[in-house]
């Protein structure tokens, strides 16, 4: 069982360390009063590029991979529910274990509960923190659901509209 990946989003040095500690440079940000957009290559063996949009006061991390060839998934958005806030101009993340694979206009799932359970479960995540990731995944897929399974939609009429590159 692995500690709650923790990220960190540096503005102005436009750089992202990821959860392994690797410093990443980033194409772009762009800082709304209610979010972070990100946007960086990768070099995974499954993505080339991803787009991610921290959103703190829905507990959300709202992204967009893009797919090497062979290692398309069908899925239109993939949502982390964490802990997402600013500290001057350095944003910062750290993963519940819930995820969200959304495809838009036809389903979201709700992925990773037995990971959430076994990080309680080993003291890595308290009750209090436990149960607001519950509250958070349940409450995105409900409105995600509502929007005809459209993360867009749902977090525009929220006042949190999401542009892609």
């Amino acid at each position: 069982m692995h500690r709650p990946k923790r990220e960190t989003f540096d503005v102005p040095a436009r750089t992202n360390t990821d959860p392994k500690g690797i410093l990443r440079a980033v194409d772009t940000y762009r800082v709304q009063p209610w979010g972070l957009y990100m946007a960086r290559p990768a070099d995974h063996v499954q993505f080339h590029y991803l787009e991610s949009w921290l959103l703190p006061s829905a507990g959300l991390r709202v992204t967009v991979f893009h797919f090497n060839p062979g290692h398309e998934r069908d899925q239109d958005f993939y949502v982390d529910i964490g802990e997402y806030h600013r500290d001057g101009e350095v944003w910062h993340g750290v993963d519940h274990y819930l995820d969200l694979v959304v495809r838009t206009g036809r389903s979201t799932t709700l992925l990773d509960t037995d990971e959430l359970l076994a990080a309680h479960a080993h003291g890595l995540l308290d009750l209090e923190s436990s149960e607001l990731a519950v509250q958070r995944a349940v409450g995105a897929v409900d409105g995600i659901a509502s929007h005809g399974h459209d993360v867009t939609a749902w977090l525009g009429e929220r006042g949190m509209p999401l542009t892609w590159r």
